[in-house]
């Protein structure tokens, strides 16, 4: 496996071409890394869910270069789906739509719905087009980590997470730090009207008639598997909890603003909430690095992204 730092045109090719021959590169997106593959390449998917130990029915992420690939992975495709594609992409949204016939079983976990997005990290977008070039359709790709665990933000963590797994033609791009660290917002579009599946950058203030889905709902029509669905997830080895004051030995997330308790070990110190969503991440696997006892954060209130953050907190803190 090979880490290329600040990658070049001709480096870009290269990885293009390693996705092309099946071979699986991690790229930045202003998210978080993803691990990706060619999404027609059932063998290449395949070790993508076995580098992640990650469930095979749980769906995978298409990224594509533009809006102008959205047909050729989605039918029936409603226009306010459109409208977001327009609005938002290049940027951090899924749109879920009812799949095409080249979304295959194994990139949708069996669903008649696939997951696709336009990521807006310069690496990765000139990834997606030098792959288009040579008759590639989409790169699969969740987050670089093994499943459940931490989503990587930076290249140190996703050798830190998979680099054991990755074999000598595998390849890891170094595009510097994630500018958002969390997740994309993932939008149900198979319905009359969208609904917020997983909460992200793209908020529920952003998109005109958006419903918001509660997993505990009773309305159980509007489920379906969707990356970081699970209740338990993005979760460090350490214990998180939030919502208890931190004791000598724990580490502790918090807005700058907080104090720091006498004997804890701050693990970081974000100025605002977006800061927060960049930070989150590297601070729980700072949590593990430095055996704290315990990691307790303290949430930030209000809505935008601090929405997702906490979406995110609660289910680190999920045992």
């Amino acid at each position: 496996m090979e880490i290329i730092s600040n990658p070049l045109p001709d480096e870009i090719k290269k990885a293009a071409q390693a996705l092309k021959d099946g071979h699986l590169v991690a790229f930045p997106t202003e998210t978080v890394y993803g691990l990706g593959a060619d999404a027609t390449n059932e063998k290449a998917v395949s070790r993508v869910y076995s580098v992640k130990a990650r469930p095979t029915d749980h769906p995978l992420i298409v990224h594509i270069t533009s809006i102008n690939q959205l047909d050729k992975w989605a039918i029936d495709i409603p226009e306010y789906a459109r409208k977001l594609a327009k609005e938002f992409w290049p940027g951090p949204m899924t749109l879920i739509l009812k799949r095409s016939e080249i979304a295959q079983d194994f990139i949708t976990g069996g669903q008649e719905n696939v997951g696709v997005r336009v990521p807006s990290h310069p690496v990765a977008l000139a990834l997606l087009s030098e792959f288009e070039k040579l008759g590639g359709l989409g790169v699969a790709a969740p987050s670089a980590n093994r499943f459940g665990a931490v989503s990587p933000t930076n290249p140190k963590a996703v050798n830190e997470e998979i680099g054991m797994y990755l074999t000598q033609k595998d390849l890891i791009l170094d595009g510097r730090k994630s500018l958002i660290g969390i997740e994309s917002t993932i939008i149900n579009c198979v319905n009359k009207a969208p609904i917020i599946l997983r909460p992200g950058a793209i908020t529920t203030e952003m998109v005109v008639g958006v419903k918001v889905f509660n997993s505990y709902s009773s309305v159980v029509s509007t489920r379906v598997r969707t990356s970081g669905s699970y209740e338990s997830h993005y979760a460090p080895n350490t214990e998180v909890l939030f919502g208890v004051e931190p004791e000598t030995g724990d580490g502790f997330i918090a807005l700058a603003s907080m104090p720091t308790p006498t004997g804890v070990i701050r693990l970081a110190s974000p100025e605002d909430n977006e800061q927060y969503a960049r930070d989150l991440y590297e601070a729980l696997r700072d949590g593990d690095r430095k055996k704290v006892k315990r990691i307790i954060i303290a949430q930030p209130p209000g809505s935008g992204i601090a929405v997702a953050i906490r979406d995110r907190i609660s289910r680190a803190a999920h045992r």
